[in-house]
């Protein structure tokens, strides 16, 4: 329903206003804002698209040899843009509020994506009154009365933009998809940002596996300074011997060499040799340097620095933290949320000073409004930067009990940002100490010891930054305190320890550290972060381990492939380049169609080496398909074992695997034959040594034979794969079924056919052929071989076949329930051991338990009461916490059914994908709890809904017509054809009445 607003006088002289914006919860907050001349409809997103699919496309255009890209590329590049059939019923509805309307107003979002949906409504609608662009960037009284007094026409160069990117995105994915289909496998994509994402992935992935460690030792000293001073004791370390300085982590490169021979390299026994020469040596500060240092205040959050910051502050991915400020922004709390803008309105600034000097007194406020401008490349409108909302801002505090715990999470971390914006800078003092003496040895020595210390607090009084957790680093407010000594001063040492270090890997990305690479070389746009990194997660091309994003053997393929043959497709400067190109053109710069001709013909314009001069990209994947070798692709060479033999992963239709080749025993002069072993889908790509690689190949793809089953002779085997250790048996070949003997067909000619009766009768019996050869092939299936996942106490390589023959047992029938008559087995589930009896199941202790358990006992814990979460006997809990502030009850993770989740003993609440059992803390804990109260209890008589649906009257006519299908080639089923239709189309059947209304 539209929302309207009564207004108050005679509004009869007023044009009546239809203003369209993208979602409902806008469409319910503006509404008020605008009086009763004001109607306002949410379109819900997109109206149109490209084809999904053959499916999508008009009758008319199927035919066409475009009609599968949804371009016309011969005639200038013209969409075929099409009504998705779950938004036809909302054109409709916008189309029926169009004939009561003079004006449209289009109030879609003020980006590129916003500009191109009011273009999309504008061709669908096809309005006959006028049309405007209505253009807020956050949603309180004051901008929406303002944008609707000061409207504008639509801008043509930002749509062209926007359809340039959609239909450059269509064209890359499907010319490049299909090459992954055919070379790697299928259901894989490629992008134009998401193929580069990937790529970084990869590449900090193969610099981990080649890193070579280096090992480094120094002397780390405890020392004294007097009773005078403080601190009185501080930390050192030996950083000089003779003149030398000790080598550190950033003298040696990624092969685990020096990259100077200028530094001393301690091992440990000269560590050790120094320190036990050391004791008890005089000590002097040799210098003593005091530096004053000030720290500016972090701009404004924009898109990607937000995303960043609750990445590491809230541990929130970067679709969530949209998925967050999206919520934020349409119930009017913050402003738009997709900018590259680090500025502030002059209301803004004044609101900000305002609390500062409220909140912490003037003299934490800086003397002079701040404004931060910066040169973001490929900057989209000069938009504002992410704040709160209004001329005065609302405070957490005053918001808390109006916002979910992740908006008020989130909506506190931009307000400090935005304050502290405002504030003074940070104040303090660094003091760097030398302290020298001469070793027993008769080496000079020299450690270094460096503090930090805040003299003024300024804007870390309301923000202060966090750093990544995989790089590491120190925050703003961060203080080592040292004494304040001056050069000739003694100081003894009370500890001396030899101190050995190993070089590490470049860090694996994060979201938020892969999000600032992705804008720091240009590619992409901030507002398409998330969904980039939301499709290579569910493309499988790269998966969390912590925070930490790791990339598939999937993925390596898909790298080696496109940089091998499609390397300008995926080159830094080419995809940043690309930006500038899209930018020009929605600044009326460049044409669309001359550049979309040039990008996929090929043409002049660009670099040298680029797409378009290359001949563009049809005829580079064209020239490029027939070169590409796919097992050279999907083979990625790693190492060689102590023989000398290579040994690669390779990547096949049913996942990864190790490969080398070996001497064949039966044939030893022969050829070499493959030997192979899975891998595991977990086992990150740098963890794969050649220790764990020989180990994979000492359980090779058949398997370890432990020996063969007393009872059914076959043989039981322990084998690695995709998802663990697990054991089964070997059955044998079912032998093939006897073909039944064929009848010989004879022609029977009829007088007045001319040999039609002949072929009417070896037509026939070949027609009966067909379901004697389908039975047979059934049949040649066989039984599928029993198996059985490893315990946790079971180790692969130790396994016997009395513990194998255990497995097999699985599940173990416990007994028969007397009085249900139901029986009762014993399982190894997902999530445990577990009984189960019926529908209804019940945890074990532990494992051992399957095989012990008894049916007394078994009756005895299902005589319990049913406990909440986790069914079944009590198990200790994963973690214990502290208490929730709500209930004031202690809080434990519990491994449950479907999952790990947390509880008080009254609420639970699942752990969400980024949430991690040994590190959660006690604030998200409470903030999960938090929510799953504000969502309220489960309900559980939804299926009440469903009753109506099956009587509905406009239902009647199809399920007859549906019965009647059926009818004619088998009555019996046909009673049960329209249950299912009624089941299936539930939503449909609640639809249909309104319809009917609304054309009566």
């Amino acid at each position: 329903m539209a929302a309207r607003k009564n207004g108050t006088g005679d509004s009869s002289a007023e044009p009546r206003r239809l203003v369209i914006v993208e979602s409902p919860t806008k469409a319910k907050k503006i509404a008020p804002y605008l009086g009763s001349n004001y109607v306002v409809e949410a379109s819900v997103g997109h109206i149109r698209d490209l084809p999904r699919g053959a499916a999508d496309v008009p009758a008319k255009y199927k035919g066409e040899p475009w009609a599968r890209l949804g371009v016309d590329v011969d005639h200038d590049f013209e969409a075929l843009y099409v009504v998705s059939p779950e938004k036809k019923g909302k054109v409709a509805e916008l189309k029926g509020l169009l004939k009561d309307a003079d004006e449209l107003y289009l109030a879609t979002d003020p980006d590129r994506e916003g500009e191109a949906i009011a273009w999309h409504l504008l061709e669908t609608l096809n309005p006959k009154i006028p049309v405007r662009r209505m253009v807020f960037h956050e949603i309180t009284k004051p901008a929406i009365l303002a944008a609707a007094a000061d409207t504008r026409d639509l801008d043509q160069d930002l749509v062209d933009a926007q359809e340039t990117r959609r239909i450059l995105d269509r064209l890359y994915g499907y010319e490049v998809s299909p090459v992954l289909w055919k070379k790697v496998m299928p259901k894989l994509s490629a992008g134009r940002v998401q193929s580069v994402a990937t790529r970084i992935i990869v590449q900090r992935e193969r610099e981990r596996m080649a890193f070579r460690s280096a090992e480094y030792w120094d002397i780390s000293a405890t020392l004294d300074a007097g009773a005078e001073a403080s601190p009185r004791s501080f930390g050192a370390r030996l950083v000089n011997v003779d003149g030398s300085r000790v080598a550190a982590g950033r003298d040696f490169g990624p092969d685990g060499k020096l990259k100077t021979e200028s530094v001393t390299v301690l091992d440990e026994s000269r560590a050790r040799r120094l320190a036990e020469a050391l004791e008890g040596v005089d000590l002097t500060v040799a210098s003593a340097e005091d530096k004053p240092y000030t720290r500016k205040p972090y701009p404004p959050f924009m898109t990607s620095t937000l995303q960043q910051e609750a990445g590491r502050k809230l541990r929130f991915s970067s679709e969530r933290t949209m998925r967050v400020a999206q919520r934020l922004y349409e119930n009017g709390y913050i402003t738009y949320m997709r900018t590259d803008s680090t500025s502030l309105s002059e209301s803004a600034v004044s609101a900000a000073r305002a609390q500062a000097t409220e909140l912490y007194g003037p003299e934490y406020v800086h003397s002079t409004p701040r404004q931060y401008t910066r040169k973001v490349k490929n900057a989209q409108e000069a938009h504002e930067a992410i704040r709160p909302a209004g001329d005065v801002f609302q405070t957490p505090g005053q918001l808390h009990s109006a916002l979910q715990t992740d908006e008020f999470r989130l909506y506190e971390l931009i307000w400090q940002r935005t304050v502290a914006s405002q504030m003074a800078d940070l104040r303090g003092t660094t003091l760097t100490l030398r302290i020298t003496g001469t070793a027993g040895t008769g080496e000079e020595c020299t450690f270094s010891a460096s503090g930090r210390t805040i003299t003024f607090a300024g804007f870390l009084k309301a923000y202060v930054e966090s750093v990544d957790d995989e790089a590491g680093g120190q925050t703003d407010d961060a203080e080592s305190r040292l004494p304040a000594l001056v050069a000739g001063q003694a100081v003894t040492a009370t500890q001396l320890d030899p101190d050995g270090h190993t070089t590490n890997p470049p860090a694996r990305f994060t979201e938020a550290s892969l999000i600032k690479t992705l804008e720091e070389l240009g590619i992409g746009r901030p507002s398409t972060y998330s969904s980039i990194i939301k499709t290579i997660l569910d493309r499988g091309y790269v998966y969390k381990r912590g925070s930490a994003l790791v990339p598939s053997w999937v993925a390596f393929s898909v790298i080696a492939l496109l940089e091998g043959h499609f390397g300008r497709l995926i080159d830094f400067d080419f995809t940043a380049g690309m930006e500038d190109d899209l930018d020009a053109i929605a600044g009326g710069r460049e044409r669309r169609g001359d550049w979309l001709q040039s990008f996929y013909f090929g043409g002049d314009t660009g670099a040298e080496g680029s797409v378009a001069r290359s001949g563009g990209l049809k005829k580079m994947v064209g020239q490029n398909l027939e070169d590409i070798d796919a097992r050279t692709i999907n083979s990625i060479r790693l190492f060689d074992d102590s023989e000398g033999r290579e040994i690669h992963v390779r990547v096949g239709r049913y996942g990864p695997y190790l490969e080398r080749m070996v001497r064949n025993d039966e044939d030893p002069d022969g050829d070499p034959i493959s030997q192979r072993a899975n891998l595991p889908d977990d086992l990150p790509p740098d963890e794969l040594t050649i220790e764990f690689a020989e180990k994979l190949f000492a359980t090779p793809q058949e398997g370890r034979k432990l020996g063969v089953d007393p009872l059914t002779g076959h043989d039981i085997v322990a084998k690695e794969g995709r998802f663990g250790p697990y054991v089964t048996e070997i059955l044998p070949e079912p032998e093939p079924e006897p073909t039944p003997p064929q009848p010989d067909i004879v022609p029977v000619p009829q007088d007045n056919d001319s040999g039609g009766g002949t072929k009417t009768a070896v037509k026939k019996a070949a027609a009966k052929k067909a379901p004697a050869k389908k039975a047979a092939a059934k049949k040649a299936a066989g039984p599928k071989p029993r198996t059985g996942s490893l315990l946790k106490s079971m180790d692969l390589a130790t396994i016997t076949l009395d513990d194998a023959l255990k497995l097999l047992s699985l599940p173990r029938v416990v007994g028969v329930d007397p009085e249900s008559k139901d029986e009762i087995t014993a399982q190894n589930g997902r999530y445990g051991p577990y009984l189960k009896k019926g529908t209804d199941s019940r945890s074990l202790a532990d494992e051992d338990q399957m095989f012990t358990v008894t049916l007394e006992e078994a009756l005895k814990i299902y005589a319990e009461p049913k406990r909440r979460g986790r069914q079944g006997e009590a198990k200790p809990p994963l973690r214990e916490l502290g208490v929730d502030p709500v209930s004031e009850k202690p809080m434990v993770i519990k491994d449950g059914r479907f999952g790990p989740y947390v509880t008080d003993g009254e609420t639970n609440a699942s752990l969400r994908k980024d949430d991690e059992v040994e590190s959660i803390s006690d604030d998200r804990a409470s903030e999960l709890l938090a929510d799953r109260r504000a969502r309220g209890p489960v309900k559980k008589k939804a299926a009440a809904k469903k009753a109506p649906a099956k009587k509905a009257p406009a239902k009647k006519a199809p399920a007859k017509k549906a019965a009647a299908k059926k009818t004619a080639a088998k009555k019996a089923p046909a009673k049960k054809t329209p249950v299912k239709k009624a089941a299936a189309k539930k939503t449909a059947a609640k639809k249909a009445p309104a319809k009917k209304a609304d054309g009566e």
